[in-house]
């Protein structure tokens, strides 16, 4: 709940809440990086993984909240700790 100002009261339960709302239940049908196209289109020099979910919705995380940049995930899986971020020079190697 937020005040009159807008202000969100306990932001963790609010983002927790919106979290639960578009994740809980969903199923991940897809794994890619993002494409040169949609890397683009956000501004970025770096790739972050990107889940597609059984919805349509496409979820990937950032290096913050503006959106700055791609951001890697961290897992408790043993085979793979870290769904790391592909920098844009390591991309260009690749090719």
């Amino acid at each position: 709940m937020s005040d009159e100002t807008g202000v969100i009261d306990n932001p963790q339960e609010h983002w927790t809440k919106v979290a639960q709302s578009t994740l809980v239940g969903r199923k991940i049908v897809g794994v890619r990086y993002l494409s040169d196209r949609e890397v683009k289109r956000l501004g970025w020099t770096s790739r972050s993984v990107i889940f597609e979910l059984d919805n349509g919705c496409l979820v990937w995380p950032s290096m913050d909240d503006e959106g700055n940049d791609a951001g890697a995930i961290f897992t408790t899986d043993r085979h793979g700790h870290t769904l790391p971020v592909i920098r844009e020079m390591e991309h260009e190697s690749e090719r």
